[in-house]
């Protein structure tokens, strides 16, 4: 196989992987390390891939890329409706109790599901659901078997989530029995992340207020890592995501004690 074509097809696999590695990219096409190497740097130059440690990420995976909630919205939408139908699950549907929903698409698209779900009262407990996020607060105003609670603070544009040292305080008075948080990337060694720093003091405040914390990500936050970290892997209980994580992070979420859901 000509180098041309090899690094053509290790462009298409970093496209629908998101993550390869060294190692592997050496077994797969029967060459040295040193080789693989010198393809990924080639790539690189090129602006197809970004070389990291071990392997190769796309080149759009920088660590404080962010998309707009429109963007997000649009992208893999039967994946996060997977995810959000598994979270679901775990909130039982005949009792009352206190939720915590932060920004994001997945979670905007839970919200959705919860006011379906209770949108006619019924003999549901009425649930307490906290929330920072505009969308989602929309979602649920009014819902008859919903206490809607709204953090204040300022409102950042493009997640349309309010953040600041008062939103920080706000969540660190609460203890929900669950948070849903989202995540930019999940790695082994870096934890969860995301790549603003007022956005990461959020979800940290979220992930200690909480009895119990449920990351919801979907595979294309696996393996990667964004510029602040705002957990560690056992700062978190359950992951629900639509792919098996890689071999180095499953076996760093068990090491944790975290719960992987497939959906």
């Amino acid at each position: 196989m000509f180098a041309e074509e090899r690094q053509q097809l290790i462009s298409g696999l970093v496209a629908e992987l998101g993550r390869v590695s060294v190692t592997d990219l050496a077994e797969r096409f029967s060459i040295t390390t040193e080789t693989v190497r010198r393809d990924l740097a080639a790539l690189e130059s090129a602006g197809s891939l970004r070389r990291v440690h071990g392997g190769a990420v796309p080149s759009d995976r920088l660590s404080t890329r962010e998309e707009s909630v429109g963007e997000r919205a649009i992208q893999r939408p039967s994946e996060k409706l997977r995810i959000a139908q598994a979270a679901l699950a775990l909130i039982p549907e005949d009792s009352s109790g206190s939720i915590l929903l932060d920004a994001g698409s997945t979670t905007e698209t839970l919200a959705g599901l919860l006011a379906a779900q209770r949108g006619n009262g019924g003999n549901a407990g009425e649930l307490v659901v906290i929330t920072h996020a505009i969308p989602i607060a929309a979602k649920l105003s009014g819902n008859p078997g919903i206490a809607l609670q709204i953090l204040g603070g300022r409102v950042r544009g493009l997640t349309q989530a309010a953040v600041g040292q008062s939103t920080v305080d706000s969540a660190s008075r609460l203890r929900p029995d669950i948070a849903f948080v989202g995540a930019n990337g999940i790695h082994a060694t870096f934890g969860f992340s995301t790549p603003d720093p007022e956005e990461a003091a959020v979800k940290a405040a979220f992930v200690t207020s909480a009895r119990r914390v449920v990351v919801v990500a979907d595979s294309s936050k696996l393996d990667a890592e964004t510029l602040v970290q705002f957990a560690a892997l056992k700062d978190v209980d359950t992951v629900i995501t639509d792919r098996e994580p890689s071999e180095e992070l499953s076996a760093a979420l068990a090491e944790a004690g975290v719960d992987v859901v497939l959906a």
